[in-house]
């Protein structure tokens, strides 16, 4: 071989290296955005060492085997060839290399997270135990037992000293007064003893229960004459009778009346007790008609005898009924009816 052969084939391996490093370089440049710093560097130094390796490699057999009969423009097209293909495995590589190195960050991640839930745990528990410690150390069931007797104890005190205060409050701001009505039975009770004397009442008092109602209680020998005094007073002036009605008692029978003024509208109440064995009682139809059919009705149910009334008789159940329905021990006379 001649001397300029060599020259030229010294020439070709010279344009064929730089041409590789070049070819390299921008490989590496390229497969920077792509990977990370660490394994990336590693990848390129790799991919341009044996991309470097074999276009020098290439260059030498293409140079030899083009010695004897290549041109230099059919030498410049396979060198381009080479470094194509170098390229291309460089580019391939770095590709696989990229992926490799995704799989190990997203691997790395995983761990983390495994040891961050470990630790996790590893407190949880750590204050599981903690606290099954304390509840360990709490004093027996005996002396928790006492303490909540005594915790009771305090409350139901406390409970009752409230209640104790609630009511003298209510005793110191709310004193009893007398009722509005409590007039009108003086007044009453002035008229009766004026024209009666003061032992014509057994009692009188206000029925708090029946809207604060003057209600005088006379005697079986008394009741007539108290009723005409509520009829005629002129100050009084009862003249409509709106209920009369019996009860048994057991003990006695008892007669209630219900009186209304309408010139002061007011109310009043008569009551008187009757033996029960011989329950009899002045009428009272001549001071009020409205009491002639009530008194019928005390007569036909309770057995009550109203003396001086016009026409006494029992108005539902019939005068040849035996015995008085409302009385506490009436027995049918036919049981099987």
């Amino acid at each position: 071989m001649s001397k300029e052969q060599d020259l030229a084939q010294q020439k070709k391996e010279a344009a064929a290296k730089a041409k590789a490093a070049a070819l390299a370089r921008r490989q590496s440049k390229e497969s920077v955005t792509e990977e990370r710093e660490g394994n990336i560097n590693v990848a390129k130094q790799k991919a341009a060492a044996a991309a470097k390796a074999k276009a020098v490699a290439l260059a030498r057999r293409q140079s030899k085997e083009s010695v004897t009969g290549e041109s230099e423009g059919n030498m410049d097209v396979a060198k381009q060839k080479a470094a194509a293909a170098a390229k291309a495995k460089a580019a391939a590589f770095a590709r696989k290399t990229s992926k490799e190195s995704g799989i190990e960050e997203s691997e790395g991640n995983m761990d983390v997270a495994k040891q961050k839930a470990a630790a996790a745990a590893k407190a949880k528990a750590a204050a599981l135990a903690k606290k099954k410690e304390s509840v360990g150390k709490e004093e027996d069931p005996e002396k928790a037992k006492a303490k909540a007797i005594a915790a009771a104890k305090a409350k139901a005190a406390a409970a009752a000293k409230t209640r104790a205060r609630v009511e003298e409050s209510t005793k110191v701001h709310t004193p009893d007064e007398p009722s509005p009505n409590q007039s009108i039975l003086d007044q009453i009770v002035q008229a009766i003893e004026r024209n009666l004397g003061q032992d014509a009442l057994t009692d009188y008092y206000i029925n708090n229960l029946s809207k604060d109602v003057p209600t005088l209680v006379a005697k079986p020998d008394t009741y007539f004459q108290i009723a005409k005094i509520l009829r005629y007073d002129e100050q009084l002036n009862f003249h409509y009778l709106s209920e009369l009605h019996g009860t048994d008692f057991e003990t006695h029978m008892e007669i209630y009346v219900h009186l209304y003024s309408f010139n002061t509208n007011h109310s009043a109440a008569l009551k008187v007790k009757l033996d029960r064995d011989s329950p009899v009682v002045p009428s009272l139809v001549p001071l009020w008609s409205g009491a002639n059919w009530p008194e019928c009705e005390a007569y036909d149910l309770l057995g009550i005898l109203f003396q001086g009334h016009p026409d006494l008789n029992r108005i539902l159940l019939g005068e040849d009924w035996v015995g008085y329905p409302l009385r506490k021990d009436y027995q049918p006379y036919d049981v099987e009816v």
